[in-house]
């Protein structure tokens, strides 16, 4: 019997074993999946928490409801990775041995990264909504507060779902009108980035859309420390951000136990094949989602078209033949701009996000690097696309590599 392991059951973990159990026959085929905890979170639904859009209960499923017949769940830390023994330590010392196996550990918010971040004042002058707990805090603070300088800031890239932070000042802006204290709040969006997004073209629609709704952008701006005594954040060249309120993208970082098995980068996540996710020094080891170190976006649609590619590459990979598929670092993202509105961008490694329409030439029904309703539908929509397609492995008619039907080239 051949043995697939996979590390997290998160988006991509838990897509990719429902995605192969029919793929592998179970007479020849065990895979197992561990994870920490049993419960799944609906990531891209924390943003909507501190606006009161969703509730906690909104974002949270039991792990084990989405996992396919003849997939094997463990719950349980894991302590480490041996590749050269090909097999997994668990906390409590069981060891799991594998064939195969793939690391989807993701990729998290780390706040002791930053020197001052760390302290009495999160929660209070300082919060995330990069967690579950973060989002509902950060409500719960919203609600409490009179104003004053609202700051958005990125501490590092990489960081999973590059346009979360844009869509949180977004919907600020849109919220604080309708609590009708809009000019009682001065915001400001602060970035690592030269511009307010990776994709220049995509860069210059949202950074119009900033300016129209008087938000402020400090570009170029590396946090050195966050001065919690002051209310400031300080940068490398000794710049200064003051803040009534912080809101921050924390330094994200791929699992710790890929650090002391010696698998990944500074950053704990893992050097992989851009296109086929091979491990680049061990050949029966692959990366997925958040966890793999990849030249794009880590949001949950390129875990979808990764994991697509990926599921009908490793059938053939297992049995020694040339791999058909390669991943062309496809990601597609809703923006959420608030008044009922939204954006979509698709791109991949070589096309940066272009105007047009999606996914039907002509048609749509979403227009790219345009304001629209349908988009903001899009957004909230899938939602239950997630729960009940996405995740269970279910064929959606999107092909994973990025098409150019429909789009405008500048």
């Amino acid at each position: 019997m051949k043995k697939l392991l996979v590390l997290g059951a998160g988006t991509a973990g838990t897509m990719v074993v429902n995605k192969l159990r029919p793929r592998l026959d179970e007479s020849e085929w065990q895979i197992t999946v561990v994870d920490q905890d049993t419960t799944h979170n609906y990531q891209p639904g924390f943003l909507f928490i501190p606006f009161g859009i969703y509730k906690e209960q909104d974002v949270m499923r039991p792990r084990k409801d989405f996992l396919a017949r003849g997939i094997e769940f463990i719950v349980s830390e894991i302590d480490l990775i041996e590749p050269e023994n090909n097999r997994v330590v668990l906390a409590d010392g069981k060891k799991l041995e594998y064939d195969y196996l793939v690391i989807a550990t993701g990729t998290h918010p780390t706040i002791e990264e930053t020197p001052g971040l760390d302290g009495p004042a999160m929660g209070d002058s300082v919060h995330t909504y990069y967690t579950r707990q973060g989002s509902v805090a950060l409500a719960e603070r919203l609600k409490r507060w009179d104003g004053g300088r609202l700051v958005i800031n990125i501490m590092e890239l990489p960081f999973k779902c590059p346009v979360a932070p844009l869509e949180f000042t977004f919907l600020a802006d849109w919220w604080f009108q309708e609590q009708g204290m809009r000019d009682r709040v001065e915001i400001v969006f602060a970035t690592p980035l030269d511009a307010v997004f990776t994709k220049p073209i995509a860069a210059k629609h949202l950074g119009d859309i900033l300016e129209q709704k008087k938000i402020e952008v400090e570009t170029d701006f590396y946090v050195e420390r966050v001065d919690a005594d002051r209310n400031t954040m300080v940068s490398y060249d000794e710049r200064e951000i003051p803040y009534d309120l912080l809101v921050t993208v924390p330094v994200n970082m791929g699992a710790a136990v890929i650090g002391r098995s010696g698998l990944g980068d500074e950053l704990n996540h893992v050097p992989v094949d851009k296109h086929t996710f091979v491990h680049a020094e061990h050949g029966n080891i692959f990366a997925l989602g958040d966890a793999a170190d990849l030249p794009t976006s880590k949001a949950g649609s390129v875990a979808h078209f990764a994991v697509d590619v990926f599921a009908e590459n490793f059938p053939r990979y297992v049995e020694g033949l040339e791999m058909h598929e390669a991943f062309d670092g496809h990601s597609n993202c809703f923006i959420e701009s608030g008044h009922g509105k939204g954006l979509l961008i698709d791109f991949n490694y070589d096309t940066e996000p272009l105007p047009g329409k999606y996914p039907l030439p002509g048609v749509g029904p979403f227009s790219l690097l345009e304001e629209t309703v349908a988009n903001h539908w899009g957004k909230m929509m899938f939602k239950w696309v997630y729960w009940n397609l996405l995740l269970r492995g279910k064929d959606i008619p999107l092909p994973a590599e990025m098409m150019m039907y429909g789009k405008v080239a500048g």
